[in-house]
């Protein structure tokens, strides 16, 4: 395990090697300089810096030790879950170890024993840093694969939720939607919430084990299906509405509604075959650092950009102190091939001249930024001007983006320029199963009230109250709230 070390991101074929390099030492008629370029760090095994938990607190088997089988062998219940031994037990920490060959080890949850009560649990992966994934979340489940389940992102550590995928063997009877495929989505839908049966259908325990959330097949919709067009696929992710944001994380939730049944209805006289086991978690991605840094450190139980670009803070989200004479903008892809860094500039660059390190090379005299000349034909409405400011882009207002201003930031709205949205539809920023009405406000259902339908009405005398709860909805109540927060979408396709 990683501690306290700067890890060196390995290259994966996704990335292709594109915005690794921050800054080159260049030599130009006016002299050694450094010129910045947009950057990022490569991508690795999160898995390696997370944090999980599981809950209810109850739900995992062993506590007191239990008696479960398989569905290959429904009435040979001779396994057993201990907690107390260790050679019994599978707590969750099982989820991220590395297996001998043959031999997986697993977190199983307690079995139906109390059964029609719904068998619910809970995974919760946790970053305490946003994440940009880079490829398919890959969970691995032993004993079979749930029937009914559902992911969830938070972007602010866990104190919000999003729904981010849908897993059913009948979608429409589990959510009320539609069944359907990432392969089946289109460049304006690409950041579309869907339920797939594709995981979800019994196949035996010994063939199909993994679920999974399909990254590469929605980049797949801009990049080729072999992933060779990345131009493509970052123009898209820094000028389409929500893209990049829709796979950026700092938490991830998987939800378990009900688990395998073995492809026949649940029979009751034999409730220990009914559980959850998973082996494994894949999740591969990268430190989101705003294209301002190529490396991230794992430090004090958490992961940090090491910024550039005069930026600092955990995400590069902010200019350093004197270096603050214009608003922070994140880096951009474009223009392609290097895109635009953004430095952050002190108060003597403002004024047109780059600042100077005499300190870096001193046998070398001053050292200057080079920064890109573009005719930037900014949006008059959009940006500050309607011309180039001294370090040769567009000065956007706020919640304006794009190399001319012309655009909005996740978030925002255009209505002759940028205007924060309340609520979003295509991020499905309401919760509980409310709907957005115009950006501007949230509808919520029976039993939630809030700004975004974040508070419950619950107060134990509420009529509406029943199942309103997390912690103790009935599949009825929790599949209706679902089917409600996707009926828009739905409605479009």
């Amino acid at each position: 395990m990683l501690h306290h070390a700067a890890f060196l991101l390995h290259c994966l074929p996704l990335v292709m090697g594109q915005y690794d390099l921050c800054k080159s030492w260049v030599t130009t008629d006016d002299g050694p300089m450094w010129e910045f370029y947009a950057c990022q760090p490569k991508a690795v095994q999160m898995k390696d810096y997370v944090t999980v938990k599981v809950d209810p607190s109850e739900i995992t088997c062993g506590n007191p030790p239990e008696r479960f089988c398989t569905h290959e062998n429904p009435y040979m219940c001779s396994d057993e879950c201990d907690a107390s031994n260790p050679d019994l037990a599978h707590p969750p920490k099982l989820m991220f170890d590395k297996e001998e060959e043959g031999l997986a080890t697993y977190w199983q949850s307690v079995t139906w024993s109390r059964y029609p009560e719904p068998l619910l649990a809970n995974i919760t992966l946790s970053w305490n840093k946003s994440i940009e994934l880079t490829d398919d979340i890959v969970v691995t489940f032993e004993y079979g694969r749930p029937t009914v389940m559902m992911l969830e992102k938070s972007l602010d550590n866990g104190r919000t939720w999003h729904p981010y995928q849908y897993y059913a063997d009948d979608c429409m009877e589990a959510f009320g939607m539609q069944a359907r495929r990432v392969r089946e989505l289109s460049a304006t839908s690409a950041n579309r919430i869907i339920c797939t049966e594709e995981y979800s259908r019994w196949a035996g325990s010994k063939k199909e084990k993994n679920v999974r959330f399909e990254v590469r097949d929605r980049f797949a919709i801009f990049a080729g299906p072999d992933l060779r067009n990345m131009d493509n696929l970052y123009t898209r992710l820094e000028s389409a509405k929500g893209l990049k944001e829709f796979f950026t994380v700092t938490d991830l939730r998987m939800r378990l509604l009900r688990p395998a049944l073995g492809g026949t209805y649940v029979q009751r006289e034999n409730l220990y075959k009914y559980f959850y086991a998973v082996s494994n978690i894949e999740v591969i991605g990268r430190c989101k650092c705003n294209l301002h840094a190529n490396l991230c450190t794992f430090k004090e139980g958490s992961l940090q950009c090491e910024c550039e670009h005069n930026t600092t803070g955990q995400d590069c989200g902010r200019c350093k102190k004197n270096f603050r004479s214009k608003s922070w903008r994140a880096g951009s892809y474009l223009p392609l091939p290097n895109g635009s860094p953004n430095t952050c500039l002190g108060s003597t660059a403002s004024k047109g001249e780059p600042p100077q390190f005499n300190n870096l090379y001193p046998f070398l005299g001053p050292v200057k930024l080079s920064y890109p000349k573009k005719n930037c034909n900014c949006n008059r409405i959009g940006s500050v001007a309607n011309r180039c400011n001294d370090t040769g882009y567009c000065d956007c207002k706020e919640g304006v983006t794009g190399p001319k201003c012309d655009d909005c930031l996740p978030s925002y709205y255009w209505r002759q320029g940028c205007f924060p949205n309340v609520c979003d539809d295509e991020l499905l920023l309401c919760q509980n199963g409310g709907t957005c009405y115009e950006n501007q406000r949230c509808l919520c259902p029976p039993g939630f009230k809030g700004v975004l339908c974040e508070q419950s009405k619950c107060d134990g005398e509420h009529k509406d109250c029943d199942g309103a709860s997390s912690t103790s909805l009935s599949p009825a109540a929790f599949l209706l709230s679902s089917l409600a927060l996707q009926l828009r979408h739905w409605r479009d396709l």
